[in-house]
């Protein structure tokens, strides 16, 4: 398959056939003919000026249409941590991006993709009658192809309005875009003038300002495109019944609904945004004479209207102006003279070289001019000899009003009708048919649009009659033996709680990158175990596979992950998916709020035991499944059976971490904390020491230490096993941040504690922006105790708009760590005692949910409510031995 271009709709071609070709094991050889430096960059992105950004913002930009955050994720990892989907960048490196993403898919498609980059144009293509395509290439040779994609861009532009005179000039730049073509104007002296006043003449405007020179941008309309809005509102749905109407109804409707935005929103730009799904469609609805109507009299409002600059871009061009360094005129050029001495005012020319005549009879006197009127319509005028000679063979026909070519999804008619050769286009050569197709969410759905029509004969049917591998529990896997091996070893880390999952998950997905549950697993390991992973691309991902070659179980559970990963509302279809698939382990181990996930948010006691009642006939009493079963126990006060049960699992497998995390809450709750501790830290020791989790082990010893009440333990066993040096990322958060609180509530800490070193261990989107309930009130916790006030807003700011467990509970949580870092007393307890009710929503166990209570404990004390501190810590001394409850209990006054 040959691809010509290589700019944006190039790349983004490539991309999709790489990885799509890769995820089906379709042997595929590629080649990229282009004579740029580098793949991606094109025209538009190549511009190295800073002041060049983007027009449409980070989260509109990235090359997926099914994973938006793509970009934003890609800057934040290159060196821009503080960008926001709001944000403009810059084109040079939107450029970059483009060209690493397609260099990434190249490498990850290795040995079912060769790539081939040839550096030269095509100037012809030729369709013999049998076989496929020949390009013949400026370099003399010839490339055969089995399939072609003309991923041209924009065809140039024919400066048709230059008069004859200023045609040939050499300070008539008709190509600005062109490498050096405006080096001479900005080392030179002089006024200059830009003809257009688009998107084009604006990053020139910003290219060509300097003190002592104006530039001139002239267009018939005189207007500039709009600025975006500093902080853009979301989209207002088009009113219904669009579709069809003749144009100047439509142009009232439009006009109406504008209008209607302005008043309700106080910005029309949201109404217009809302149009870009309905833009294609209003447009094919158009007679041929109504489009023609449009660009004559409504293409220009549109264009300013419709495709607007980045704020800080608007914003420079206002103060250049304000200086009179911009001067905006309406008109047309009418005639260009060459100016001679016989002009010189006063003996000085002060390095004028053109008087330009207006239509209108003014004048302006400049030293240069340049073409920003775009590019141009036709492909039969442009003057490529690809298109031309396209053309002229009957291989391509014009598009509707000669703009473009006609094509059928992509595919090039011919002077037939017919669009049966696999000859492809996208991006401006359909602008005719289309309308808007040139920007990057345009060009990113037609690029995957191509490649699924390019590679569909090449995919067979999914076969039926090879035996597929199985998962450790007897499940059937989409995936070949290999990667079926690395996912059971990603499995079996899993369900024992021990290190390792990520790396062979990915192993799993490296050997297949069409395997659903690989790239499910991943996602869901980043989304709720803060592994470091792009839990977005690897649900893309498992989508794309799933819907390639997924069957039934590994469908639904990939619209599980994506549940909870997207809206945080997968708790519904958690429990259908294991309705139907009970034998499936990562499932279970999601569902089931243990150690390695958190769970189902609304999974109480007795639903959990009708989970793990209806699942256990398919692990037959597999110490998985047993293990899980004596956390149940444990978590319903069952503290005998529940020990046994855990015993039991140990003894069929002593790596299991979560019979192992079992065990520790039935010591915990039953009192015994010397025996809890010192058994503990011999398994830690032991078997512990290739465990995932094994700072939450550590953390279950030193809840034992502050129950013993015994401060010099808890900090030795901080700083040993607990301290950031050795814990990082959510664990740090979770375990070492909230022992640092309760030992400060329970008096076993004095002084300030190291709470900033958990914090900088931990990305700061975990903590003020987090996904899960859970991690967030950790996070809420760890910045009460760093004293963060504006931080904890923040994060309650969050929660509010988070998923419904986060709003309804941890957002009310942070108001009330609010009141107690005011000391606020009164108004703590009282927020306070409202959450308790709902904690069990958020997750985890009852012994982290704890220190929720711990703290209404202190805020009781320090309020004077000392009768309730009593009741509460005399109804804990009920449930279990504590030395320390015992102590605080004595210490309160009568």
């Amino acid at each position: 398959m040959a691809v010509v271009g290589a700019g944006a709709a190039g790349a983004l071609v490539a991309i999709q056939l790489c990885e799509a070709a890769a995820r089906r094991r379709t042997p595929l050889e590629l080649v990229l003919i282009d004579p740029a430096g580098e793949a991606g960059r094109g025209t538009a992105y190549a511009t190295e000026d800073p002041r060049h950004r983007l027009n449409v913002p980070v989260g509109g930009m990235s090359c997926y249409p099914d994973d938006p955050g793509h970009f934003l994720r890609w800057l934040c990892r290159h060196g821009e941590p503080t960008v926001t989907a709001g944000d403009f960048a810059t084109r040079y490196r939107y450029g970059a991006y483009l060209a690493d993403t397609l260099g990434q898919a190249i490498i990850r498609a290795q040995g079912v993709v060769a790539v081939r980059r040839l550096r030269t144009k095509a100037v012809g293509c030729a369709w013999p009658s049998v076989g496929g395509a020949v390009l013949d290439l400026a370099d003399g040779t010839s490339v055969s192809a089995d399939a072609v994609v003309l991923a041209t861009g924009p065809t140039a532009g024919t400066a048709g309005w230059a008069p004859e005179a200023l045609r040939g000039e050499d300070r008539f730049i008709d190509r600005p875009w062109a490498p050096g073509a405006l080096d001479a104007v900005r080392e030179g002296d002089g006024d200059v003038l830009l003809v257009g006043a688009g998107l084009t003449a604006v990053d020139l405007a910003l290219t060509l300002d300097r003190p002592g020179r104006t530039v001139h941008a002239l267009s018939r309309s005189g207007s500039l495109p709009r600025p975006h809005a500093v902080a853009p509102l979301p989209p207002v749905p088009p009113p219904p019944g669009l579709s069809g109407l003749p144009l100047p109804r439509l142009r009232t409707a439009v006009r109406r609904h504008l209008l209607a935005a302005l008043r309700e929103h106080g910005d029309w730009r949201p109404a217009l945004d809302g149009l870009r799904s309905v833009t294609v469609g209003l447009w094919q609805g158009l007679s041929e004479d109504e489009r023609a109507e449009f660009l004559g009299r409504d293409a220009t409002a549109w264009n300013v209207h419709r495709h607007r600059m980045a704020p800080a871009t608007a914003e420079a061009l206002g103060r250049a102006r304000a200086a009179r360094r911009l001067r905006v005129h309406a008109g047309r050029v009418a005639s260009v003279r060459r100016l001679g001495a016989a002009d010189a005012d006063g003996g000085r020319l002060d390095g004028a070289r053109f008087d330009v005549g207006l239509a209108d009879g003014r004048s302006l006197r400049v030293s240069w001019v340049v073409d920003c009127t775009g590019p141009g319509l036709r492909a039969d005028g442009s003057g490529d000899p690809l298109w031309g000679g396209l053309l002229a063979a009957g291989f391509a026909v014009p598009g509707p009003l000669g703009i473009g070519v006609a094509t059928e999804d992509g595919r090039l008619r011919d002077a037939e009708g017919r669009a049966e050769r696999p000859l492809f286009t996208l991006g401006a050569p359909r602008r005719g048919e289309l309308w808007e197709t040139t920007a990057i969410p345009e060009l990113r759905v037609q690029a995957r649009a191509v490649a699924e029509a390019l590679l569909a004969p090449l995919s067979g049917p999914a076969s039926t009659a090879r035996r597929r591998p199985a998962d450790q529990f007897g499940l059937p896997l989409s995936t070949h033996a290999a990667a079926a091996a690395a996912y059971r070893s990603g499995l079996a880390r899993v369900v024992t709680v021990r290190a390792g999952a990520a790396e062979a998950f990915t192993r799993a997905v490296e050997l297949d990158p069409g395997f659903a549950l690989g790239h499910a697993a991943l996602a869901l390991l980043g989304h709720e175990c803060g592994v470091e992973v792009d839990t977005q691309r690897a649900l893309a991902d498992a989508r794309r596979s799933a819907a390639e070659r997924g069957d039934d179980r590994e469908r639904s559970f990939v619209d599980v992950v994506a549940r909870r990963v997207g809206a945080g509302d997968g708790d519904t279809a958690l429990m259908d998916h294991l309705g139907r698939h009970p034998g499936d382990a990562l499932a279970l181990s999601a569902a089931v709020p243990t150690i390695a996930f958190s769970g189902v948010s609304d999974l109480d006691g007795a639903l959990a035991r009708r989970l793990l009642e209806s699942t256990a006939a398919a692990y037959d009493g597999h110490w998985f499944h047993t293990s899980l079963l004596s956390f149940l126990h444990q978590e319903e006060g069952r503290f005998e059976e529940a020990g046994d049960l855990a015993r039991q699992a140990l003894a069929a497998e002593p790596a299991s971490g979560h019979a192992v995390h079992a065990l520790a809450h039935v010591h915990y709750e039953s009192g015994a904390h010397r025996a809890g501790r010192d058994w503990l830290d011999e398994w830690l020791t032991g078997q512990g020491r290739g465990a995932v989790h094994r700072a939450h082990f550590s953390w279950h010893a030193a809840l034992h230490e502050l129950a013993l009440d015994d401060p010099a333990a808890v900090r030795r066993r901080w700083f040993a096993q607990l301290a950031p040096a050795r814990v990082r990322g959510v664990r740090a958060l979770i375990d070492s941040g909230s022992l640092l609180w309760r030992a400060r509530m329970t008096r076993n800490w004095t002084g300030r504690v190291p709470v900033d070193d958990v914090l900088s261990a931990v990305a700061r989107d975990m903590v003020e922006r987090p996904a899960t309930a859970f991690t967030a009130l950790h996070g809420a916790f760890a910045l009460t105790a760093a004293g963060d006030l504006p931080a904890l807003r923040r994060l309650r700011a969050h929660t509010a708009q988070a998923d419904p467990v986060q709003r309804e509970v941890v957002a009310p949580l942070c108001e009330a760590l609010e009141a107690v870092l005011e000391e606020r007393w009164s108004v703590a307890v009282r927020q306070l005692r409202g959450v308790l009710p709902a904690l069990p929503r958020v997750g985890g166990s009852a012994a982290q949910r704890e220190v929720v209570e711990e703290t209404l404990l202190y805020a009781l004390v320090a309020a004077g409510h000392c009768d309730s501190a009593r009741r509460v810590l005399e109804q804990r001394l009920d449930r279990r031995s504590s030395p320390l409850d015992r102590r605080r209990l004595a210490d309160l006054p009568a």
